[in-house]
C-alpha cells in the first residue's frame, strides 16, 4: 500500500497487525494520494441472474420445477438495468446466466441475451455463467468443470468478437473447479462462496473470509497458506451480510420477530421481507459497515449483491425497480466516490494489488441497526487474515465482556466432501474447527480470550496486539 500525505503523517490504528491494511487510516478531508488500485476507494459488485427455474444446478438438475419463462421478459430486464443506471450512469454490472438460460431458444431468453450484448457494448457490462448457486453440492467436480467450459463457449459465441467473461458466478465452487478455471480457462475471479450461508436454501458452507482471498487447494473456504496450495483465482462473496444477523444459522419465524441469517443488502431478505422503508434502512446500515468504519480499518470498502431478474414478476416490477433505484441512488449520494464495477473488474483490481494472501488482514466493526434481528445492543468485531478468522461479541449497552464466537483456523488441514450426485447431494461444505459462529456443534460455546490455549493466543498475537478498535 502506498499513501502519500501532503500535510500529516497518518497515525496508525490502535489495533496493529502485519497486514497491508493495518497501519494507514484514511481520514475524511485529508489530502492524500493513493496509487494502489483498491486503496482509498469504495466498490460495489452487482449481478443480475437470469434463469429458467429456481435453484438450477444443471440442464437436468433443477431443485424446483417451476418454469420461469413468463418471469423473464425483455421489459423486466431493461427496467431493472434502467433503475440501476438512473443516478449511476457510469455503473457496470454482471449478468449471470444459468446453462438453461444460455441455451433456451424461446423468445424471452433470446431477447434478453441480445439485450445483454447491447449492455456489454454500451455500458461495459459483463456477461457470465451462473450455475445456480449450488453446483459443488449436487454434481461431481468433473461435470461442473465440463459445463463451465460449455457455458463459456456459448457466451463467447453469442457475444462475439472473441469475448470471454473475466469472472464466473459460481455460487459455491469446489477448490478443484477454481483451479480448473484458473489453469484451463485462464479465468482468475469467481463468485465461489456465499459467506455465512448455513442450514438455509439448497446448500451452505460457512467458514470462509468475507472479503476477497486466494483459495487453497484443500478447501474453497480456506485461504491458501503458501505456494504449495495456492489457486490463482480470487474468491468473491455474492451478498454482503449484516454481521449480527449472519452469526445465526438458517432462518426462522416471522419476517420481523424471527431471525434470518441472510439479512444484509440482499433484496429478498430486506426489501421483500420488510418493505421499502425498513428494508432500505437495513440495506444502508449494512453498506455503512463497509463504507464507513470498514473503509477506515481496511483502506478500501467493498459490498456485493445479486438480484434475480424473476423478482420483478414475483413481487412487482414497480416495487423491485424502486428498491434498486433507492439502493443505488442513496449509495451514490452518501458515498459519491462509489464505483459500481463488474465482478471480473473487481477481481482484476484485487489481483493487481495483491499477488497472494500474505498481506490480507481484514477487520470489521458493527453495532446492530436495531431492526429485526440486528439487535442494537450487540457489538460484533471480525478479524480475518490468512491463518484464521475470529469474531467477538458483546452487549455494549450493559458493557459485558467480549466473548469469542468464532475462531476458524486456516493453518490446520482442511478437506472438502467427496463428489456428490443429484440423488444424494452433500449440502454442507462448511469449514469448521475450533469455534464456529453458528453454534451448531457442542464445542461452539463462546469463550473469553483468556480461555484460549497458549498456542491459540500466540497465533492471534502474530497479527493483533489487542482487540480494541
Amino acid at each position: 500500500m502506498r499513501i502519500i500525505d501532503r500535510r500529516n503523517f497518518i497515525k496508525t490504528s490502535a489495533l496493529t497487525g502485519i497486514g497491508a491494511f493495518a497501519a494507514p487510516q484514511l481520514i475524511n478531508g485529508m489530502n492524500y494520494i493513493v496509487t494502489d488500485p483498491l486503496t482509498g476507494k469504495r466498490f460495489v459488485t452487482l449481478c443480475i441472474m437470469i434463469r429458467t427455474t429456481p435453484w438450477e444446478v444443471s440442464r437436468d438438475v433443477k431443485l424446483h420445477p417451476r418454469d420461469e419463462y413468463d418471469f423473464h421478459t425483455l421489459d423486466y430486464a431493461r427496467s431493472l438495468r434502467e433503475a440501476f443506471a438512473k443516478n449511476n450512469p457510469d455503473g457496470r454490472l454482471t449478468w449471470g446466466f444459468t446453462l438453461n438460460a444460455l441455451e433456451d431458444q424461446r423468445d424471452h431468453f433470446r431477447e434478453i441475451r441480445d439485450y445483454v450484448v447491447q449492455c456489454k457494448e454500451t455500458f461495459g457490462d459483463e456477461v457470465s455463467y451462473f450455475p445456480g448457486y449450488f453446483p459443488a453440492m449436487y454434481l461431481p467436480r468433473e461435470r461442473v468443470n465440463k459445463e463451465m467450459t460449455e457455458a463459456i463457449q456459448i457466451i463467447s459465441d453469442f457475444v462475439g468478437n472473441g469475448y470471454r467473461p473475466k469472472a464466473i458466478m459460481g455460487g459455491f465452487l469446489s477448490a478443484d473447479s477454481l483451479q480448473y478455471l484458473a489453469e484451463k480457462e485462464k479465468i482468475h475471479t469467481a463468485h465461489a462462496v456465499i459467506w455465512s450461508q448455513h442450514a438455509i436454501d439448497g446448500g451452505g458452507a460457512d467458514g470462509s473470509v468475507s472479503y476477497p482471498f486466494y483459495p487453497s487447494t484443500e478447501h474453497f473456504c480456506k485461504p491458501a497458506q503458501g505456494k504449495n496450495d495456492f489457486i490463482d483465482c480470487v474468491n468473491l462473496d455474492g451478498w454482503t451480510m449484516d454481521f449480527i444477523c449472519a452469526r445465526r444459522s438458517g432462518a426462522t419465524g416471522h419476517e420481523i420477530t424471527g431471525f434470518n441469517s441472510r439479512r444484509g443488502i440482499g433484496p429478498i431478505e430486506t426489501y421483500k421481507g420488510w418493505g421499502l422503508d425498513l428494508g432500505h434502512r437495513e440495506v444502508m446500515h449494512t453498506m455503512a459497515i463497509h463504507f464507513d468504519k470498514g473503509f477506515e480499518l481496511n483502506g478500501f470498502g467493498w459490498t456485493t449483491n445479486i438480484w434475480e431478474a424473476q423478482l420483478l414478476h414475483e413481487f412487482g416490477s414497480d416495487f423491485i425497480c424502486s428498491a434498486m433505484e433507492m439502493w443505488v441512488s442513496d449509495t451514490k449520494k452518501r458515498w459519491p466516490d462509489t464505483q459500481f464495477v463488474t465482478f471480473g473488474e473487481f477481481g482484476e483490481l484485487y489481483r493487481a494489488q495483491f499477488a497472494s494472501n500474505e498481506k490480507m488482514n481484514y477487520r470489521f466493526f458493527e453495532r446492530g441497526s436495531g431492526l429485526g434481528d440486528s439487535y442494537n445492543n450487540l457489538e460484533i468485531k471480525w478479524f480475518m487474515n490468512k491463518e484464521f478468522r475470529l469474531a467477538t461479541l458483546r452487549d455494549w449497552h450493559f458493557n459485558t465482556p467480549e466473548k469469542i464466537i468464532d475462531f476458524t483456523r486456516y493453518d490446520l488441514p482442511a478437506h472438502e466432501p467427496a463428489d456428490p450426485n443429484p440423488s444424494s447431494p452433500q449440502k454442507d461444505w462448511s469449514l469448521m474447527n475450533r469455534i464456529n459462529q453458528k453454534g451448531s456443534r457442542p464445542q461452539d460455546i463462546p469463550v473469553l480470550l483468556s480461555e484460549l490455549t497458549d498456542d491459540e493466543l500466540n497465533l492471534i498475537a502474530k497479527y493483533y496486539t489487542d482487540f480494541k478498535l
